[in-house]
């Protein structure tokens, strides 16, 4: 294609565009709504999944050794533990720690019942290795495999936390991909009506470029360049206004509600961002290039 063909396409996308302004414009609002809320949803549920995640390391799987076992045969357990590559953390608990982490939550006077059982460790039995998972749902995985092993006496688990944490992210993501969906859908939509409506006004000054000889892609191409520049502007405009506005809310809160900051990371501006834009721009592009293709295919049969 010559460089003076590509500008003469490029000058007609962005005539389509003025010719059909107000539908054309309905089509950007259109756009920059459902990109402003997919970024909404998106920064949620990335917040949401790193909350997740945090806690996900709280849920902890204690695996206790048979009594009176043998510190190789401890080392060769934990040694098997350590070839699981979904194993996030594991901690050697001894005896003497569990028993003082234990008056410590469940004691008043967390020394004076050290003194009263002097020497003797109620939980002299209770050594274990405290395992957290990169994937709580690989837990009853990991309870199996564990069991399974020689020296091992028990193995307690929250299967309920674990399964309600699953489900839970489960049930957002897929909620998410479905809104998402939705919104690409109705933007796709517009979009096709846009150019239907920009088609259909240039119906006799097209006719004549057919019978000149002008090619499909010479024809089309003008219309699908209109897609394009309404998906690239209907995606960059939120991704801006997203950009300043999870900054000021991040510091909104960190100065109004240090509680929530204290218990709940919020992930950072850059980290959130890096993905969001590349993401948001190519929907707003591929939205645009979809609509203007499946139009121009239905109704420039050339």
């Amino acid at each position: 294609m010559k460089i003076s063909t590509f500008f003469y396409i490029l000058r007609q996308g962005f005539a389509n565009i003025r010719r059909n302004i107000l539908f054309s414009l309905a089509s950007l609002g259109t756009i920059i709504s459902c990109l402003f809320l997919f970024g909404i949803i998106y920064a949620v549920v990335v917040n949401f999944q790193s909350g997740m995640q945090e806690l996900e390391n709280t849920v902890t799987i204690s695996v206790f050794f048979d009594e009176d076992v043998s510190d190789d045969t401890i080392q060769l357990i934990g040694s098997q533990i350590r070839t699981l590559d979904y194993v996030n953390t594991m901690d050697y608990v001894s005896a003497d720690d569990a028993w003082n982490k234990f008056v410590e939550q469940n004691y008043d006077n967390p020394q004076a019942a050290k003194d009263a059982f002097g020497e003797d460790n109620p939980l002299k039995n209770s050594a274990s290795y405290e395992v957290t998972l990169k994937d709580v749902a690989r837990q009853p995985e990991f309870v199996a495999f564990a069991q399974g092993l020689s020296g091992v006496r028990k193995v307690k688990s929250s299967d309920v936390t674990a399964d309600s944490i699953t489900t839970l992210s489960s049930l957002v993501g897929y909620a998410s991909i479905g809104i998402v969906v939705i919104l690409m859908l109705v933007s796709i939509f517009l979009i096709s009506n846009t150019i239907t409506i920009g088609i259909t006004v240039r119906k006799e000054e097209i006719g004549i470029m057919k019978l000149i000889g002008a090619t499909n892609v010479f024809v089309r191409a003008p219309f699908i360049i209109e897609g394009v520049i309404i998906g690239a502007v209907g995606s960059a405009i939120p991704l801006v206004l997203l950009y300043y506005m999870y900054d000021k809310i991040l510091t909104y809160v960190a100065g109004r509600f240090k509680v929530v900051t204290t218990l709940f990371a919020f992930v950072s501006q850059h980290d959130l961002f890096k993905t969001m834009i590349p993401v948001g721009l190519v929907l707003g592009i591929g939205v645009g290039l979809v609509g203007s293709i499946l139009t121009t295919r239905k109704h420039l049969r050339v």
